[in-house]
């Protein structure tokens, strides 16, 4: 199971101190916060997409290659990649690209985004949300596993012909995940294709992630990608911890107050009953991860969120250090327990690389048992055809062709 971190990409005034951070200031920051995540033994560090304030991350990855040459195992995804109002030409150039840059370090989570304008700066219709999501992803699937592809859709000019480079490294496309938190369409639309479901569920009880979840499970058993419980899950979550409830409270409730995610809305306590958010000790953040399970079944990938509403670089870090020294060694031994053997890994490159090569060997296995049925069945017919003609020639015959030969 991999652990890891997202970040939103925020550039939020810190309610203790007054100040706000340049655009500078938060991307270096990010840049360490992406460093540190791997120095403490976490596995994975997603980027969101946004294209206005207060946030950043414009160019998920152009960061994420700069994050991958200062790193050498974590995993670089995003959280979210646009695939409504990116061209997905664009989308396939550029995660080919960064998969060579990374040695394959790389996966990204698809999604339509939470911010309505996005659509008409982009020439997009966000009332075809849904619909341009489902298009772009069908070309996008088609770019990575097709030399030359031929297309036309709704949403963009049509292709003829075209080939978008660099190839995906070893021809073997990055995995997706397809990032939702209402939306049974985009469950449905990751069973389709076999591929990884992320239910960010940052803002919604456990009940509804519980329904979304089941939902992807039944249609990927039903698209015979394997059995339910072999299905690809990831999940989002938030934490802030101290190691003293109260001191962790205390700290944190500024910051929760005035968030630009969730700020000015339920109070602290309503948000961490009704929802994954979890704010106290190591331990408590422990007991309520363990607790998803219990919903969603055995998944692949859990990511937190750590540096979002203003929170300070060095409080940040400090909060890496708990999650990586005392909170996620007990996640994955835990988690590892009575996990069935049948439930997969969340996928890496090196696992999907071993997947074709499986599957590229039972192809030819099964060519060849074509094959050699085939020719034993032309060898039966043959004999058989041969046995006809014998049985069907005169019984004088052979006695006539041996006395003219005689004569």
């Amino acid at each position: 199971m991999q652990f890891g971190i997202f970040t939103v990409s925020d550039i939020t005034q810190d309610p203790t101190t007054g100040r706000t951070p340049t655009e500078n200031e938060r991307i270096k920051a990010t840049l360490a916060i992406a460093k540190h995540a791997e120095e403490v033994g976490l596995d994975v560090f997603a980027l969101g997409e946004h294209h206005n304030p207060p946030f950043w991350s414009s160019s998920p990855t152009t960061t994420l290659a700069y994050i991958a040459a200062q790193t050498s195992t974590l995993q670089l995804s995003t959280a979210t990649t646009l695939i409504t109002t990116n061209d997905p030409v664009k989308i396939a150039e550029d995660f080919a690209m960064l998969q060579h840059v990374a040695d394959g370090r790389v996966d990204l989570m698809l999604g339509r985004g939470n911010t309505g304008p996005v659509y008409p700066w982009f020439g997009k219709d966000i009332r075809q949300g849904i619909n341009l999501a489902l298009e772009n992803y069908g070309l996008l699937h088609r770019l990575w596993r097709e030399d030359f592809v031929d297309w036309e859709g709704q949403f963009r000019t049509p292709l003829q012909g075209f080939q978008s480079t660099p190839r995906p490294l070893d021809d073997v496309p990055p995995f997706v995940w397809h990032g939702s938190i209402r939306s049974p369409e985009i469950a449905e639309q990751a069973a389709y294709y076999g591929d990884g479901f992320f239910a960010n569920h940052i803002f919604w009880p456990a009940s509804h992630t519980q329904r979304m979840i089941a939902l992807y499970r039944q249609r990927f058993e039903h698209y015979e990608h394997g059995t339910a419980e072999q299905a690809i899950v990831g999940l989002g979550g938030q934490v802030f911890m101290r190691r003293n409830s109260q001191d962790a409270v205390r700290e944190f409730r500024p910051y929760f107050d005035n968030a630009p995610v969730y700020g000015h809305g339920p109070s602290l306590e309503e948000f961490t009953s009704q929802t994954p958010l979890t704010v106290g000790s190591p331990q408590e953040v422990i007991d309520k991860t363990l607790g998803f399970r219990d919903y969603v079944g055995d998944y692949q990938r859990q990511l937190f969120l750590m540096d979002h509403a203003g929170l300070p670089l060095k409080t940040v870090l400090e909060q890496l250090d708990l999650l990586g020294e005392e909170v996620v060694p007990v996640l994955r031994r835990e988690f590892a327990k009575d996990r069935p053997a049948t439930v997969p890994d969340a996928p890496t490159h090196a696992s999907l690389v071993a997947r074709r090569a499986s599957d590229q060997q039972s192809a030819r296995r099964a060519s060849d048992q074509q094959s050699a049925r085939r020719a034993s069945d032309q060898q039966s017919a043959a004999r058989n055809a041969a046995a006809s003609v014998a049985a069907a020639a005169p019984k004088g015959a052979a006695f006539g062709a041996a006395a003219v030969k005689g004569a």
